[in-house]
């Protein structure tokens, strides 16, 4: 079990909670990708190449369908930042929880929205996101992403080289803990991809389940404030 328990201290930190919050990642990217335009929610990389090549066809329209997520995820960085900077410490909530109860929220909101409003599911979906990626920035120690995949790839091959050039059995584990993270999000998200199937624009309350789980287990112990 001691792989599961947070070197920090704090249950935010913990694998059992990076599960939950990295199915739930690769869910919300795989839904609004499939449900809501063709917009990736977490991917803003993706998006900034077609708002620019969208841009200079002179699609404005086509511009702004992606504009709107990439603000959105500027917006929700800056809010997990802003909550975590006045939020109390000692608190029977932590920030954290906090975080997670506004994107059951908002994730909830945005599978109620009709299809003709898939401009603002996105919105809240790629603000929500950007709050569990400013919110969830390590695990045991490393830092990781649970709502996207470069950061995660290039570490899980950084200690993989660095494994192989040194021997050192510690940055295996490392490159091993990445390349779980990396199936997990990929689960997530052919998850998500089936459930759009059969539950169509409610496909993203199974994410609002997800981090449901990750607020429960984050009770089983009250963390510091950091």
């Amino acid at each position: 079990m001691s792989f599961f328990n947070s070197r920090s201290g704090q249950m935010s930190d913990s694998v059992l909670v990076m599960i939950p919050l990295t199915l739930s990642g690769g869910l919300q990217d795989a839904y609004s990708y499939f449900m809501r335009d063709r917009v990736f929610a977490n991917a803003q990389t993706g998006n900034i190449v077609l708002m620019s090549c969208a841009f200079f066809s002179g699609n404005f329209s086509g511009c702004l369908r992606y504009l709107i997520p990439v603000l959105a995820f500027a917006l929700g960085v800056l809010a997990a930042e802003l909550l975590r900077a006045l939020s109390p410490g000692g608190g029977r909530i932590h920030w954290r929880q906090k975080a997670v109860i506004g994107e059951i929220f908002l994730l909830g909101t945005a599978g109620l929205l009709p299809a003709g409003w898939d401009w603002l599911a996105n919105a809240l979906t790629s603000f929500s996101c950007a709050v569990q990626v400013q919110s969830f920035r390590s695990v045991n120690g490393s830092a990781y992403a649970s709502t996207m995949c470069i950061g995660n790839l290039r570490s899980a091959m950084a200690h993989l080289g660095g494994a192989i050039a040194a021997r050192d059995p510690r940055r295996l584990r490392e490159a091993g803990k990445y390349g779980a993270i990396l199936l997990l999000f990929a689960a997530g998200a052919g998850t998500g991809g089936v459930l759009t199937g059969y539950l169509g624009l409610r496909a993203i309350w199974a994410s609002c389940a997800l981090l449901a789980v990750g607020f429960v287990l984050m009770l089983l112990q009250t963390p510091s404030r950091s």
